[in-house]
């Protein structure tokens, strides 16, 4: 029997192994990367600006799985408007660190408000948040009002807590979620890619950058963490103090969006009345890089 035990053990360990022999991020990688990097509180972050070199900034952030390149078509429209546009990848995601520890919201926070520290961005900025990237987002508006100029939400997370099923699972339970989360996520992750890789993108390359992302060790430890941290509950408390501090607010959906559903609309309604709000036909999850357009004239429309 110690053999059927050794083998069950061993079988165990699989998706473990496979994460230790991914390929970690290097100082040699990242000194390829386009852009820059900074060592901030947490750890170094990648980080880009695009547009104009004086204008008013824009603060992209984006979302659980797809790093700061989802954000590369936006930005050339956002400098066309005049944006000078700040792009930067959230820990354990692109070309930053992989950081040890619970990926909560005061987390993400501290990287933004270091980075604009080291940027030394002080003026109001214009923050967009796209799926995860809008849960962080509206935290962030939420402690800091003031230093928001526009919200801008593109198929926002924190809507509807996340219950049942394989990822509430994985979320939950330690050690055995782990192991559930690193033996079926990469997988169904992959799978969805390549579903999408048919689908027109204003970003060159972008499943195939997607594809690359999934290859790094450090990756699904974060989206695990962020699953268990800045996901996991909503942003209600947070919308309900952007609504007070009258902070102008955009949300754009996706009408057919399988990860947000559409009736997160009437939710952000209830929570903050003054939400600008509007829906693109036709649009998955995916709006930022294949409704780059539609996109860009909502924005373009809400400045008046």
């Amino acid at each position: 029997m110690m053999w059927v035990l050794l083998i069950a053990l061993g079988l165990a360990a699989v998706p473990f192994t496979i994460e230790l022999t991914r390929k970690g991020m290097t100082d040699a990688e990242r000194a390829k990367a386009p852009g820059q990097s900074a060592l901030l509180s947490q750890g170094t972050t990648h980080f880009e600006w695009l547009g104009p070199e004086r204008g008013p900034v824009a603060v992209c952030v984006h979302g659980l799985t797809t790093p700061s390149f989802v954000w590369y078509g936006m930005a050339r429209g956002l400098a066309l408007l005049g944006f000078r546009v700040l792009v930067y990848d959230l820990y354990g995601r692109g070309f930053s660190d992989r950081v040890r520890g619970a990926q909560t919201a005061e987390f993400f926070e501290q990287q933004l408000v270091d980075l604009l520290a080291h940027e030394r961005v002080t003026e109001p900025v214009t923050l967009l948040g796209y799926s995860m990237g809008g849960a962080i987002a509206a935290h962030f508006t939420a402690r800091y009002p003031a230093h928001v100029k526009q919200l801008i939400l593109l198929a926002p997370a924190g809507m509807v807590e996340l219950t049942g099923g394989k990822l509430a699972l994985a979320r939950d339970v330690p050690v055995l979620g782990d192991w559930l989360f690193l033996a079926t996520y990469p997988w169904i992750l992959r799978r969805g890619i390549s579903q999408e890789a048919g689908q027109p993108s204003s970003v060159d390359d972008i499943h195939e950058l997607q594809h690359a992302e999934t290859a790094r060790r450090g990756f699904f430890p974060a989206v695990l963490s962020s699953l268990r941290g800045v996901l996991r509950n909503t942003c209600d408390q947070q919308h309900r103090a952007i609504g007070a501090a009258g902070v102008p607010v955009l949300a754009i959906w996706g009408e057919e969006d399988d990860v947000i559903p559409l009736s997160s609309k009437e939710t952000l309604a209830h929570w903050n009345p003054m939400a600008q709000q509007s829906v693109i036909a036709g649009a998955g999850h995916g709006l930022t890089h294949t409704h780059t357009d539609a996109v860009l004239d909502l924005i373009r429309a809400s400045r008046g």
